[in-house]
């Protein structure tokens, strides 16, 4: 058997609304909210003083402002962002060269042979976070233990300013009372169809067959199943390069007409500027995506003259796409966005950029 990988998953700790707060001293201490304004915008980080009124990451602003009336709102500024994600990247490649970014503040880290630092995976992530400190002025929170899942699961146990080692002896047990929404990979409404099978926890995930799983859920159920044992054989892949982000969600009910559609759309963009956003993204190409009743998929796409990556730019490109024509009489089934085209994020426009002539996909 070959020795155990040691990974580690560092993630830094309310990263845009934690530099805001490092740059301006007035708002230190306060509740902090990132976000473009306007009521249809959506809270991209929110400071740790604010969680306590419940004011949440993807939350509409104009909710995270009912809640806490004395909320800050900050417009994002990448750059300075960025600025601190370069130096995030210098961190950890002075101790290995196997580093997956997954956001500007968050990646992977195999450091089963690392450069320096010794054998224990534990204390580079202590030197990690001491280092990001003193560099940066902000706080990371790491996960350690063999595989990207077990890691990813241990960061989010003790945040902010956290370190969690998770042991192979450990895992059976902590996996067991897990609530399955708590899983990476699996949301809130995959959660909520895991509940309809009477799957709850991970020791019912783990005691769920694996053949069913896969029949519901496809690929991604042999995938739960094994997670459910703490198995996870992905590598860190350095540098993989995002080709697109989508978002999709599967309807109870089919949705009949350009209308019904159209209204979930705006959803749907919000997960894709999300996803966007914590990459440091912006898309030229927005395509659409349709699962109808007969079970037939079809996709269109539009490509834009400038990148962009705010929800209701996405959602009227996408909206563009949607005709009475395209759905000819049949239920919706399944409604996704997918940004492609994938720059980073430079001048953004201010306007709804929607030139350009939607094209077949397949």
């Amino acid at each position: 058997m070959p020795a155990p990988r040691k990974i580690i998953h560092v993630d830094m700790d309310a990263f845009y609304a934690s530099v805001e707060q490092r740059d301006d001293a007035r708002l230190r201490g306060r509740p902090v909210a990132v976000a473009w304004g306007g009521r249809r915008s959506v809270v991209l980080t929110a400071s740790y003083e604010a969680r306590p009124f419940g004011v949440r990451s993807a939350m509409p602003l104009y909710r995270a402002l009912e809640r806490c009336p004395e909320l800050v709102v900050v417009e994002p500024r990448f750059e300075a962002y960025r600025e601190v994600s370069v130096q995030l990247r210098a961190v950890f490649a002075a101790f290995t060269p196997l580093v997956e970014p997954l956001s500007l503040d968050e990646a992977y880290l195999d450091v089963t042979a690392p450069l320096t630092g010794g054998p224990s995976a534990t204390r580079i992530a202590q030197a990690i976070r001491r280092q990001i400190h003193e560099g940066t002025g902000l706080t990371a929170t790491a996960g350690v233990s063999v595989n990207k899942f077990l890691a990813k699961l241990a960061s989010g146990l003790h945040k902010p300013d956290g370190l969690t080692v998770i042991l192979p002896d450990q895992v059976d047990a902590l996996l067991a009372g897990l609530p399955v929404g708590d899983f990476h990979g699996i949301g809130p409404a995959t959660a909520a169809k895991l509940a309809g099978m009477d799957i709850r926890t991970g020791a019912d995930l783990r005691a769920a067959d694996p053949a069913g799983l896969t029949a519901r859920f496809g690929v991604h159920g042999a995938h739960f199943s094994r997670i459910a044992r703490g198995l996870d054989d992905r590598p860190v892949e350095p540098d993989r390069p995002h080709r697109s982000v989508g978002t999709e969600e599967t309807y109870g009910h089919d949705l009949r007409g350009v209308d019904a559609v159209a209204a979930r759309l705006p959803v749907l963009a919000q997960g894709v500027e999300r996803r966007l956003e914590r990459a440091g993204l912006a898309a030229r190409t927005v395509v659409l995506k349709l699962k109808f009743d007969d079970r037939s998929v079809l996709t269109r796409r539009v490509t834009l003259p400038l990148p962009v990556h705010a929800a209701p730019d996405l959602a009227r490109a996408a909206a563009r796409l949607l005709t009475p024509e395209l759905l000819a009489g049949r239920g919706v089934r399944l409604a996704g966005i997918t940004a492609a085209g994938l720059v980073p994020v430079g001048q953004l426009p201010t306007q709804p950029l929607l030139l350009g002539a939607p094209d077949s996909v397949r």
